[in-house]
């Protein structure tokens, strides 16, 4: 049974940091290809970050432009964990934050539809 089980989020005020964690099971972690995206009340689920998979051990991350600088997301194949470390978050970073797997490589990885697997979300707030 596959599951991924986000945690990490909460309040925090503008300029803060927070880093969410992602635990993932039922499937073979280190090949998967993992995202963050997010969804803020009445938008669409958007793309975050991505981080690349495989057996090479050599891994690629992408970001959303309005992240780049800020955000980074790393995994750990030994704990079966992606990890989203969030620095000088803004007000507009507010949102549930989502992550999502699929097993192969995709040039599509910006899009929700992609994923075979999501996990259940954790609460971003950023104000003052």
């Amino acid at each position: 049974q596959v599951q991924l089980v986000e945690s990490g989020g909460g309040l925090v005020q503008p300029g803060g940091s927070l880093r969410l964690s992602c635990a993932a099971s039922g499937f073979t972690f280190s090949s998967a290809y993992m995202s963050w995206f997010r969804q803020a009340p009445g938008k669409e689920r958007e793309f975050v970050a991505h981080i690349t998979g495989g057996i090479t051990n050599v891994y690629y991350a992408y970001y959303e432009d309005s992240v780049k600088g800020r955000f980074a997301i790393s995994r750990d194949n030994a704990k079966n964990t992606v990890y989203l470390q969030m620095n000088m978050l803004k007000p507009e970073d507010t949102a549930t934050y989502y992550c999502a797997a699929v097993p192969d490589n995709t040039p599509r990885f910006e899009s929700p539809s992609t994923y075979n697997y999501w996990g259940q979300g954790t609460q971003v707030t950023v104000s003052s």
